[in-house]
């Protein structure tokens, strides 16, 4: 169970601004929304592991959160009562937290006024609706992607992290928080289903093959939690423990359907595991076992080998990773973000080097087929460069220079082009617009000088690209994917993420998954 103290012996240790207290500080106006051991409550969880590298911390204390029930205390604490706040709430916590089966079931909460419908309740195509999640004010617009109307506009958990995941069928999306919340929606209906708080602090999800799971990928607790995508209720909980007996946390779970499994990487050890999610086949079948015969013993899950773990040994920890398309192959980072590794999934082992030094952002990478050959293209989260590499003999083909470090890149097999943001720096306001066979930058559009605009995203079929105004003020703006020509803008809460339907479960060339 969950220990409601917070270290005393750890207070001393804090240089706290003069006259400052803050546990009684946080006891008085922060416990009643966000735990008094910190790990959230009707607000987000305070504590390193969720807050992370988030700045501006006294100014959310002082001035409140816009668009939540975060109010602001500047009427209420000093200067110092403030910066002592700051140094409580990213101190560590001073013991382990845990998250119980019985908390996890607790906080499941189903939405009594949820009606299926037989039919979607919109004329739209269901196939090409866009979801754009909104980060100002923890909304989700539903976009027609045809007339691009907002049929609908919901509440979403607190700090939604990494991309929403749908079912096979494209009714229904799943959508996770920072804090380990996952909501599940039906776009048929335009209504909430339910949500269920899977973990203290979450990576991202991943979709089974079948639509019948859904794994969230935990730093705290070190775990893998697999829900139900029936009714959110939790399956299994997976301690991630290495092969040294050392807990880990989970840089990210993705899908790997060809192999009916879970992929993941863990973030303090040099392995990745896969986890089977068809106790019939998968990665478990005749042609593996015999390798892995060992693990086949400490299977996770099930009879008949369902959630059967398997390990696979990396010389270091991986933090993102990306795979070929036929999903053999898995492409890594490590920590240091130096290099790229290549793993072979089915003998378990790497087979290349890659060179991407400059923190390669794997997790947005894309690929297509070019002069014959199929390359993939990851933007680097440290330098201006955007590395393009041929998935045959995995060699550099080359290096676009950019104006900045990039994070997102998406392309569609109905377009030659590849957009690109320049996210970071002083040119965050250029959108590159890419030859795919030339691999040169034809246009650069800056439509909001000095603001940020970033993330892209086509429509089904191609004909029409989604980028965003990465402002609270901000907007969606839609380009002729052809002419590259403004079409239409929608005001929005500072977009950021979008995601196509089709795109999403077809696995759509130029998508990243």
């Amino acid at each position: 169970m969950i220990r409601r103290i917070v270290s005393s012996s750890l207070l001393a240790l804090l240089p706290l601004a003069a006259g400052a207290d803050p546990a009684t500080d946080f006891a008085d106006h922060c416990a009643a929304c966000h735990g008094e051991d910190r790990l959230g409550g009707t607000g987000p969880a305070l504590i390193p592991e969720t807050l992370g590298r988030v700045k501006g911390l006294d100014a959310v204390i002082s001035q409140g959160r816009p668009s939540t029930q975060m109010a602001g205390f500047a009427d209420q604490l000093s200067e110092d009562q403030i910066a002592g706040l700051v140094e409580y709430v990213t101190a560590p916590l001073g013991f382990h937290p845990e998250w119980t089966p019985e908390q996890m079931a607790e906080s499941r909460q189903m939405n009594p006024d949820y009606q299926p419908a037989e039919a979607p309740v919109f004329s739209a195509d269901p196939l090409n609706i866009t979801l754009v999640v909104e980060t100002g004010d923890h909304h989700v617009s539903v976009l027609d992607g045809d007339t691009f109307e907002v049929l609908d506009r919901f509440a979403t958990p607190f700090a939604v992290h990494g991309g929403p995941k749908f079912s096979p069928d494209g009714r229904y999306v799943f959508i996770m928080s920072r804090d380990g919340w996952v909501q599940k929606y039906d776009i048929w209906s335009l209504q909430e289903v339910g949500r269920i708080r899977a973990a203290l602090n979450s990576r991202n999800i991943a979709m089974s093959h079948d639509g019948k799971w859904l794994a969230v990928a935990n730093y705290l607790p070190a775990s893998l939690t697999i829900l139900s995508t029936d009714d959110l209720s939790p399956e299994k909980i997976i301690p991630v423990v290495a092969r040294d007996g050392s807990e880990s946390r989970v840089s990210a779970v993705y899908q790997a359907p060809d192999r009916k499994s879970f992929v993941l990487a863990l973030k303090d050890a040099p392995e990745i595991w896969e986890i089977a999610t068809d106790p019939e086949a998968g990665p478990f079948h005749d042609g593996f076992v015999h390798s892995y015969e060992k693990d086949m013993e400490e299977a996770l899950g099930a009879e008949e080998g369902l959630f059967a773990r398997r390990r696979i040994l990396t010389d270091e920890p991986l933090d993102d990773f990306f795979f070929t398309p036929d999903y053999r192959n898995l492409i890594g980072t490590n920590r240091e973000g130096d290099k790229g590794v290549v793993v072979n999934l089915d003998v378990g082992r790497e087979i290349a080097e890659l060179p991407l030094p400059g923190m390669p952002h794997l997790g947005s990478g894309i690929t297509w087929e070019r002069d014959g050959h199929r390359v993939m293209a990851t933007p680097h989260l440290n330098e201006g460069v955007i590395s393009v590499i041929d998935m045959d003999d995995w060699s550099l083909v080359k290096q676009i220079q950019t104006d900045g470090p990039g994070f997102f890149l998406r392309s569609h097999s109905a377009s030659p082009y590849l957009w690109a943001d320049v996210f970071f720096g002083p040119h965050k306001d250029e959108m590159l617009v890419i030859d795919k066979q030339s691999l040169e930058i034809v246009k650069v559009l800056t439509p909001f000088p000095g603001k940020t605009f970033a993330h892209t995203e086509f429509t089904r079929d191609g004909s029409h690209v989604l980028a965003s105004l990465w402002e609270d003020d901000g907007a969606v703006v839609i380009y002729d994917a052809k002419t590259l020509e403004e079409v239409k803008r929608l005001p929005m809460r500072k977009p950021s993420g979008k995601y196509n339907v089709w795109n999403k479960i077809s696995f759509e060339d130029g998508t990243s998954h």
